[in-house]
């Protein structure tokens, strides 16, 4: 559930006193957007993670890929994708899915270091994901674990957003047409390969730009709180 703006600020408040890291403690002092800015004035954070499986109690985060949106385009000298160092082997199916291999994992970076960077590139803007459970529960998770504390998320779902277009549409909902390749095909993007975190980031941004072209014709003046739902 998405919480409102000043309930979201007042969650920030709270938490200041409780956080001791400067990363963290710079997120909770910066503003979420407003909500009446107009989407095009605001920057964003593209995000996707692969995981070990979909429970963020259990499971953990096997890499993160994001990139920036500013002024309506991808900024992808913005563009980071981090392997997350886990002291598990992974299993077989995990791998043949995400092709990321025991070996490659021990030579990537912990999470307390990856959560560090991606909190820093994340103050400001407005996230984006693609389903965002998936990227709220485990970085929230991520969070309690280095900070102690869930904090607060402003974020955007490129997935609801179509949903409710097509609501307003009177179109009917069949649930395998809103994967992301699926939605990219719909807006005639070309397909990138799956499961790999920072080329499903760059296909979220993608989409989410396709969606704002669309929605920007049939409506003018969208602001963010058009799109928070």
């Amino acid at each position: 559930m998405l919480w409102g703006w000043f309930s979201l600020e007042a969650q920030k408040q709270r938490l200041l006193p409780k956080v001791g890291h400067p990363v963290a403690r710079r997120y909770l002092e910066t503003p979420f957007a407003d909500k009446k800015t107009p989407v095009e004035d605001l920057e964003y954070l593209v995000l996707d993670f692969e995981t070990t499986g979909l429970d963020a109690r259990k499971d953990a985060i096997l890499s993160m890929g994001y990139t920036e949106i500013r002024q309506g385009r991808v900024q992808m000298g913005s563009c980071v994708h981090r392997i997350i160092k886990l002291n598990i082997t992974l299993p077989p199916e995990t791998v043949v899915v995400h092709k990321i291999t025991d070996d490659r994992m021990s030579q990537g970076i912990h999470l307390h270091d990856a959560l560090h960077e991606l909190v820093e590139r994340m103050t400001g803007k407005v996230l984006i994901a693609h389903f965002e459970h998936i990227e709220r529960t485990f970085l929230q998770a991520a969070m309690e674990r280095v900070y102690g504390c869930k904090m607060p998320l402003q974020i955007l779902d490129t997935l609801e957003i179509e949903k409710r277009k097509r609501e307003q549409l009177q179109q009917v909902i069949i649930p395998r047409q809103f994967r992301l390749g699926n939605l990219r095909q719909a807006y005639n993007l070309p397909r990138y390969g799956a499961h790999n975190a920072l080329q499903d980031a760059i296909a979220t941004a993608e989409l989410f730009l396709a969606e704002m072209t669309y929605i920007q014709k049939e409506s003018k003046g969208i602001r963010l709180t058009d799109l928070l739902g």
